[in-house]
């Protein structure tokens, strides 16, 4: 590890993450004259740059890009004095004050107040080609881009909840929704499993998995390759040198449905407490607050149900709001501690 450099400038806000969570956070912590900081990190602009077309964001009817919106974000941002730099935070000392971040380049921050907006990553599947048509066809979100593919056949790539989430959604759009499941049963709760066996537009492909992606940016997905085997896992069998059947089929659409990981690591051993998926916990009822005063959550990373660019960027602001009103708190008990001591 580089050696820490000594930084002894004090922010009174970092904003961990540049995805429309940490970019609506950076537009209200800005407005407030807190100055924010915001740490590009691996995957600047996050999922959403992903996504060739939103058209459900409000106020663009027509849709916009996923670059574009996050591009404009960020220009927001930058125009009322937030600042930003690319960093990946690799530790975090969250017990004292100020809190601080320690940096993979070996820089240290110090922030009295932190909004962890560092999102989520898809689970990808390792197939060939879905690094160039990902957001041309292939997605990992129904809910976002299932409505591009009305009247396709789409295939789904999973076997859990997430899966058939996606799966069941795409029955509103798709001509014929078909999932691919590696295994001969499904790892679904009961209740999300049942919803999908017994829908008529979902049909399944056990022991199956996807190999190939065809198709290019210019046209989209046109089809992909399936691999298959009795007994399951097919890719490890092909691996091992096991004979499996081959199939190319023609679809409009893939969506993988293998789930989420929250960007978290860094907060692993520290006071902030995570849940058993690793998303970021937030205390009860309508706040960003977590367990450690002065740490908020905000966007996909304390989210795993709704996902979405919209509300990302509705707990951004809240994240920045509760960040403002706790660091005037804090002005205000540190201002009467001192006309406390003044009086003794």
């Amino acid at each position: 590890m580089n050696e820490a450099k000594d930084v002894t400038e004090i922010r009174d806000v970092v904003i961990a993450g540049s995805g429309v969570a940490g970019l609506s956070a950076a537009v209200y912590a800005a407005r407030a004259d807190l100055e924010p900081l915001v740490l590009e990190g691996p995957e600047p602009g996050g999922q959403l740059t992903l996504t060739t077309d939103v058209e459900n964001f409000l106020g663009f009817h027509e849709g916009v890009g996923g670059m574009e919106l996050i591009q404009r974000g960020k220009e927001q941002a930058e125009s009322f004095g937030a600042e930003f730099t690319h960093g990946t935070i690799e530790d975090a000392t969250l017990d004292g004050r100020p809190f601080e971040l320690e940096l993979a380049n070996g820089d240290v921050l110090r922030t009295r107040a932190l909004i962890v907006a560092t999102g989520a990553s898809a689970r990808w599947v390792g197939a060939e080609n879905e690094d160039e048509l990902m957001g041309y066809g292939l997605s990992t979100c129904a809910t976002c881009d299932g409505a591009f593919h009305r009247g396709d056949d789409v295939l789904v790539i999973g076997g859990g909840d997430s899966a058939m989430e996606e799966a069941l959604f795409l029955t509103k759009f798709a001509d014929s929704v078909t999932v691919v499941h590696r295994r001969d049963e499904l790892r679904a709760s009961e209740v999300m499993a049942n919803r999908a066996l017994e829908h008529d537009d979902v049909e399944f492909q056990w022991n199956t998995e996807l190999l190939e992606i065809h198709g290019s940016q210019e046209t989209g997905v046109t089809g992909a390759t399936l691999i298959s085997h009795p007994d399951g896992l097919p890719k490890k069998k092909l691996d091992d040198g096991e004979d499996v059947e081959r199939e190319r089929v023609d679809v409009g659409g893939i969506f993988y449905g293998v789930g989420h990981v929250p960007n978290t690591d860094f907060l692993e051993g520290t006071p902030v407490e995570l849940a058993d998926s690793g998303h970021l916990e937030t205390l009860e009822g309508m706040t960003t607050e977590t367990s450690v005063a002065g740490v908020f959550g905000a966007g996909d990373v304390m989210d795993p149900d709704y996902r979405q660019a919209i509300t990302s960027a509705g707990t951004g602001s809240m994240a920045a709001l509760d960040a403002e009103e706790w660091l005037e708190k804090q002005v205000d008990e540190g201002t009467q501690e001192l006309l406390a001591e003044a009086s003794d």
